[in-house]
């Protein structure tokens, strides 16, 4: 299966607040968030791996630009508007007929995720979207699934009843391909623009909870998904 990384933000708000490396490279445990999931992706049976970046940061690219993996591994250097766009930049790497796609800072437990792959491999449903309860987004989007998990509805607002928020993490179909290229034509920015559309395409979303899913946006979470992976 392709896996594949957005990793073309700024990280303005660890910058304003004194981390001077590039997000991606924001070390957990001694190793850096892109080297994380790379790894993780590998021990899951990656059968390609693909990363966009900015073209602002040489320290970043030179780091990927330097890897020797043991399958395909396609570097993408690209400005963006948004998450959106990134995955659109993305998407000609992805060849197979189902793909995971991550944010290059979700933090999450590794025997979590691969359960998660796992799952992914036999469903049947067009995207399986990584969910917790945990919320430290300023402006998460909550995931409003039936009983059986089938996703109704993404919101900017919780509604009654709501309890997950988006992980940062999908596990997708290759139908969702073309969703997203109209998606990009009605001019959408944002991967929540893009959830929305898919529904409105009338695919089958299903939510997969995790336990925890930290996004690394301040300083204070690096300390706080440290702790985190080491319970």
């Amino acid at each position: 299966m392709d896996f594949a990384i957005i990793a073309a933000g700024e990280g303005s708000r660890l910058l304003q607040e004194g981390i001077a490396c590039p997000k991606p490279l924001v070390k957990l445990k001694d190793v850096s968030l892109i080297d994380r999931l790379i790894g993780i992706f590998l021990d899951n049976h990656a059968t390609s791996i693909s990363v966009i970046i900015n073209e602002e940061r040489e320290e970043l690219r030179t780091h990927l630009q330097a890897m020797r993996l043991a399958v395909p591994f396609h570097l993408v250097i690209q400005s963006t508007p948004g998450s959106m766009h990134s995955f659109f930049h993305l998407s000609p790497c992805l060849k197979g007929e189902r793909f995971c796609l991550t944010t290059v800072d979700s933090v999450f437990k590794e025997d979590e995720f691969r359960d998660y792959i796992r799952a992914f491999q036999t469903e049947e449903a067009d995207g399986l979207m990584a969910v917790t309860t945990y919320i430290d987004d300023e402006k998460p989007l909550y995931v409003n699934p039936d009983q059986s998990l089938n996703i109704r509805s993404f919101t900017d607002e919780a509604e009654a009843g709501s309890r997950y928020v988006s992980g940062g993490i999908y596990c997708l179909k290759r139908p969702a391909l073309r969703v997203l290229e109209q998606a990009i034509a009605q001019n959408g920015r944002h991967m929540r623009d893009y959830q929305r559309r898919l529904l409105a395409e009338g695919l089958r979303l299903k939510a997969y909870p995790f336990s925890k899913i930290i996004d690394i946006d301040h300083a204070g979470d690096i300390a706080e998904a440290e702790r985190f992976l080491n319970t």
